[in-house]
């Protein structure tokens, strides 16, 4: 259980100083590390960032023995190896959110990189919302715009 606490307890930590410095961020604008995005820990870096540079054509903008640091639109994804021992069955309250062109062919390619494709779709008049896994199993909306 204590486990389970310290590592929410961080993912609190992470969310409020990306928050706090999205907030500064809009007085001025500099140059270095990234404003806005999400952090996902896993023990396994290249086979994960794989899965988001095929699926979303996300691109590699710093890598070192610690983490990944992915990049698309401004949407800044850092992959990491984890700084404590993570829960063997562990739920995350984050989601990560991400639109695609075609979400079909998005689907079937998730699992094709070795993810998950849950049944359900939904939409409103806005998008249309379905999930997948990654390989590590964290959850991922998929969201396909109408045109």
């Amino acid at each position: 259980m204590r486990n389970k606490f310290s590592y929410f307890a961080f993912v609190l930590f992470v969310l409020s100083a990306l928050f706090q410095s999205t907030a500064h961020g809009k007085e001025k604008h500099m140059s270095g590390p990234a404003q806005n995005g999400v952090l996902i820990y896993s023990g396994d870096l290249s086979n994960l960032s794989e899965f988001y540079e095929k699926l979303f054509g996300m691109r590699v903008v710093r890598k070192t023995n610690d983490f990944i640091s992915l990049e698309t639109n401004g949407f800044n994804l850092i992959i990491h190896v984890p700084p404590f021992d993570m829960p063997t069955k562990a739920f995350s309250p984050i989601k990560l959110f991400l639109t695609v062109e075609d979400m079909a062919m998005s689907r079937e390619e998730a699992v094709k990189l070795g993810g998950q494709s849950f049944e359900g779709e939904w939409s409103n008049p806005i998008f249309k919302v379905s999930n997948i896994a990654d390989r590590d199993g964290n959850h991922i909306q998929l969201r396909q715009f109408s045109k």
